[in-house]
């Protein structure tokens, strides 16, 4: 007689074993592989990339209106000559 531990085991590698080899396994892999490549061909980016390019954006955002300001306040020196 088997031990209860070694039961399980086995039964969780032939349960395993069963699932690989479902079909739902293959329309899964299939799905994905689609996606993929339906993805691939879109212009998209990273999560990573657009918060890269938030914070330079951002950042020249603020160099802009520093400079904008800058060319006010030399503006009106101009004038006041």
């Amino acid at each position: 007689m088997e031990k209860p531990q070694q039961f399980f085991n086995d039964l969780q590698s032939k349960l395993n074993q069963a699932l690989e080899s479902l079909p739902v396994k293959d329309f899964e892999k299939n799905a994905k592989a689609m996606l993929n490549q339906g993805f691939s061909k879109l212009d998209l980016v990273t999560r990573e990339e657009f918060e890269i390019h938030c914070e330079v954006l951002a950042k020249t955002r603020a160099k802009l209106e520093l400079l904008e300001a800058r060319v006010a306040e030399l503006e009106a020196q101009l004038k006041n000559k």
